[in-house]
């Protein structure tokens, strides 16, 4: 079992949820480096703030980003310890799981 303290099933799978669209991926990997706000991130990829918006919300209610309202903006930032969470949860099938190799298909 996870040497973490007690971890609700859904925020596993929120946070897995919010990492299973591509959008959110490129959304995560421009946090990367800094925190930007809405405009910002629809300029760069190229979408409507209205569908940023419900990608961001996803992230958000996952934990894995946080909002910071500045004036009429919204900025944006990754929240580093719900990775770890997402991260540590992975690991200990690693650690109580003999790795095989993995088996060609017929």
């Amino acid at each position: 079992m996870l040497n973490l303290p007690a971890i609700a099933p859904d925020t596993i799978v929120a946070g897995f949820h919010a990492l299973s669209d591509p959008l959110r991926l490129q959304i995560l990997d421009l946090l990367r480096s800094q925190e930007l706000c809405v405009c910002e991130l629809c300029d760069r990829l190229n979408v409507t703030q209205s569908k940023l918006s419900f990608h961001l919300k996803t992230l958000k209610e996952a934990g894995l980003v946080f909002a910071r309202q500045e004036g009429r903006w919204i900025y944006y930032s990754l929240n580093l310890s719900q990775f770890v969470v997402l991260e540590q949860y992975l690991a200990e099938f690693r650690r109580f799981s003999t790795m095989l190799p993995a088996r060609p298909c017929k």
